[in-house]
């Protein structure tokens, strides 16, 4: 960043800009409105374009000063972040994440690259797998926490979000307009699989399994193959495909709630960074 870029004069222009007054800014960042009138002065110098237009009523960002502010706002979150992760404390040792793969897109790399920023001293084990394994693991000390599905309404564990599980078809191939209808399913035996199968057979419609798999990796690449239809878990569907409705003649196969399981032994501050840095991005993933 330029010198004549401070980040001081960022704050400054930035509550100035929430405000559209410099009196109130001042008293936001603790300065008196001349002091706030004479940083503005030297920030618009500095750059050579006019930022405010002043009017009775207080000031306006002109277009200059719409442009930077969206920048600015950048800048300062980014020296936030920076100053957070010198703040916080140096943490090691080994943090063992059990987590389902329709979360290793977008939830997982979240979570993982904010929490290197702040700790990266603290080595991570990642293992995917379904819900049933993932919890056994946990409770013979395999795992350090874990994200799992859970049915019902209620729950002795932390709900991350509801992700209900639905019927998606590829939107070249739309194999649910086929007969017999080609079905992507699950190898080992598993609620979902019992539940989607069931769902299929209310339906009374003629299918075929015609494509297995161990893991939703798996079958999402069969749909997106034009394999068959597939269970998926709403968030993961790929752009390429879409969710069998209840137009289409399907309903949703189960509303699974997603918690966070810790293990029954004390965690270490690291397990708990992690835990934390899974909150927020099933927290931004739903924003």
């Amino acid at each position: 960043m330029s010198s004549t870029l401070e980040s001081d004069l960022l704050r400054t222009f930035v509550a100035v800009a929430d405000t559209r007054n410099f009196t109130k800014a001042g008293e936001v960042v603790g300065r008196t409105q001349s002091a706030v009138s004479i940083q503005m002065k030297r920030l618009e110098e500095n750059l050579g374009e006019s930022l405010f237009d002043r009017t009775s009523r207080g000031v306006i960002l002109t277009t200059h000063g719409n442009h930077l502010l969206s920048k600015a706002r950048r800048v300062i979150a980014m020296l936030e972040e920076a100053a957070a992760s010198v703040r916080q404390p140096h943490l090691s040792g080994l943090v063992r994440i059990g987590i389902p793969e329709e979360y290793s897109s977008f939830v997982l790399p979240r979570a993982l690259g904010s929490f290197d920023s702040m700790h990266p001293g603290v080595e991570i084990l990642v293992r995917f797998g379904l819900s049933a394994t993932n919890i056994q693991a946990l409770n013979n000390d395999l795992l350090d926490l874990a994200v799992v599905y859970e049915q019902g309404d209620h729950s002795a564990h932390e709900l991350l979000c509801s992700d209900p599980t639905v019927w998606v078809t590829s939107k070249i191939h739309e194999q649910h307009l086929r007969s017999p209808m080609p079905v992507a399913m699950y190898t080992s035996e598993s609620w979902c699989k019992t539940m989607s199968l069931a769902s299929l057979d209310r339906k009374q419609d003629n299918y075929r399994i015609s494509y297995l798999s161990d893991s939703s990796n798996g079958l999402t690449a069969g749909v997106r193959a034009g394999l068959g239809i597939a269970p998926l878990a709403r968030t993961s569907i790929p752009d390429d495909c879409r969710e069998l409705t209840a137009a289409d003649g399907f309903q949703v196969i189960d509303f699974s709630r997603v918690v966070l399981r810790l293990s029954n032994r004390l965690a270490s501050e690291a397990i708990l960074g992690m835990a934390d840095a899974i909150r927020q991005a099933f927290r931004a993933s739903q924003a």
